[in-house]
């Protein structure tokens, strides 16, 4: 294997990224671009793709540049992306029929209402492992066919392609010759069959979505197609795609039945791989498609934490304790404790375990003695608060948890992650490496061009950062625990 760099597409909700990478998984050189978002009305959020498109192809140029290599150094190309975002377009002329309808749109509500409402809706759970919401890609992709003049008959008549943000840029990288996704990103669609891995007939019927318009699914490590020769200098194979948390859950090594993950981001996004079986969850944790190498089928559970590092922000914007984000730390680092104060971040509801939409944020336990420090000191311990919740629901549900595997901006605040030890009872292990999601898909590009052997090299190739051992007694943290539900419930409270 001469070429042994991979670059990795890291195409998120505000910016689109390209990493490379050489064999030992080390980064080599990065490039980052934000492009537009757009609000046309009260929650609604769009991107306009072809800005996608672009400024992606921009970052894997820059890139390359940046590393010093030619596209005749790279193995292959992997790709992960901000999932459920809904891309329509002509299959002639590659054109969008209209601004990508970003996940966290919420204007098919309604609709998902009814859904809820009516006698289906157990049956939708059971055949896709979701939960009916707005944040997947089925909905959206009905009312694109709704409400774009000539869109439902063009649809039929196999003019148009829809896609999720991977297929809308393979389909680009490769001039329009292929119209693709993988298992992982399917599976975020609500048009998907989770066990039997294809696209649902009764579900398309449900929504009304013609089948020529879907991608063909593949495994995520898979060779997808090769990149127009004028687009990076050369053809270069694509060989991996996953959406970007089943990216990261691979990035971070989790191969195995009972591996857990943690991204800390503005939310906070745990995924446990279930290994070759699918898990029925009655507390509200999502059933996905996990990357798949081979032809075994592989799956996780997912839960979400709404209101993750956001919780900073507030209390920069909202209630200005702070004229920085990076001055929180410090500020809850004056104070030994929270003197009773619990923060419920329920800004915008509270997601699993709870799935309360109509929860509120909440601050509780105020006294005279109460500052600004210690409200501080409670959003941040509050982050750990609702990981732990949902460790402890998929503990129940996926069985014992080893360790927690964690990433994202917050993962670096050391103090947060001793507490999130504490509470959940488990090692909290951050890695050298923590741009997870982009190193998940290059790790899919590396395996398809035979870069590497297998899962077990990869596994090796995963190194340890930091160990946060649990240190809090058991009963302390059990009596915190209980605390922080005694406020959810006050949050929750009409």
């Amino acid at each position: 294997m001469t070429r042994t760099h991979l670059l990795a597409l890291d195409q998120g909700t505000s910016s689109s990224r390209a990493i490379v990478f050489d064999r030992e998984g080390r980064l080599v050189a990065m490039a980052q671009r934000e492009f537009a978002q757009h609000y046309p009305q009260p929650g609604w959020v769009e991107h306009e793709a072809e800005e996608i498109w672009q400024t992606q192809l921009a970052t894997a140029r820059e890139a390359l540049a940046k590393a010093g290599l030619q596209a005749q150094d790279i193995a292959s190309i992997g790709i992960t992306n901000q999932r459920e975002t809904t891309v329509l377009w002509d299959r002639k002329t590659g054109e969008p029929l209209h601004r990508a309808i970003v996940w966290q749109d919420r204007r098919t509500e309604p609709f998902c209402a009814e859904l809820r409402a009516s006698s289906e809706a157990a049956d939708i759970r059971a055949r896709t492992g979701l939960v009916i919401d707005p944040y997947f890609s089925g909905t959206k992709l009905r009312w694109l066919l709704e409400h774009i003049p000539g869109a439902r008959a063009r649809a039929e008549g196999g003019e148009l392609a829809f896609g999720t943000i991977d297929s809308w840029l393979l389909w680009r990288l490769t001039g329009g010759r292929v119209h693709a996704t993988d298992v992982s990103n399917a599976s975020r669609t609500m048009l998907f069959n989770l066990g039997a891995g294809d696209w649902d007939d009764a579900l398309l019927a449900r929504l009304q979505v013609p089948r020529s318009l879907l991608p063909a699914v593949h495994p995520s490590c898979h060779r997808f197609g090769e990149t127009d020769p004028m687009l990076l200098g050369a053809a270069l194979p694509i060989d991996g795609v996953a959406g970007d948390q089943q990216a990261a859950l691979f990035g971070q090594a989790c191969f195995e039945a009972g591996l857990v993950k943690n991204t800390y981001g503005t939310g906070c996004f745990m995924l446990m791989h279930t290994g070759a079986q699918a898990r029925a969850s009655s507390q509200g944790l999502l059933g996905t498609r996990a990357a798949q190498v081979g032809s075994q089928a592989q799956f996780a559970l997912e839960g979400a934490v709404f209101i993750g590092g956001a919780v900073v922000q507030w209390l920069r914007d909202g209630l200005h304790a702070v004229r920085s984000s990076s001055e929180v730390e410090a500020l809850a680092a004056s104070v030994p404790d929270t003197g009773g104060v619990m923060f419920v971040p329920a800004f915008t509801g509270l997601g699993a375990p709870y799935w309360d939409a109509d929860a509120r944020g909440a601050i509780v336990g105020l006294t005279r003695g109460s500052t600004t420090a210690h409200i501080a000191r409670a959003a941040v311990e509050a982050i750990a608060f609702q990981s732990a919740a949902l460790l402890q629901a998929m503990a129940s549900e996926g069985g014992p948890v080893a360790e927690l595997r964690v990433d994202g901006g917050a993962s670096v605040n050391n103090t947060l992650m001793q507490l999130q030890a504490d509470l959940t009872g488990v090692p909290v292990v951050r890695p050298r490496v923590t741009e997870t999601t982009a190193l998940g898909a290059a790790y899919l590009a590396g395996l398809g061009a035979g870069v590497w052997s297998g899962l077990p090299e990869l596994a090796a190739h995963w190194q340890v950062d930091r160990r946060f051992e649990p240190q809090m007694p058991r009963s302390q943290a059990a009596e915190r625990l209980a605390a922080w539900e005694h406020a959810v419930r006050q949050a929750r409270a009409r």
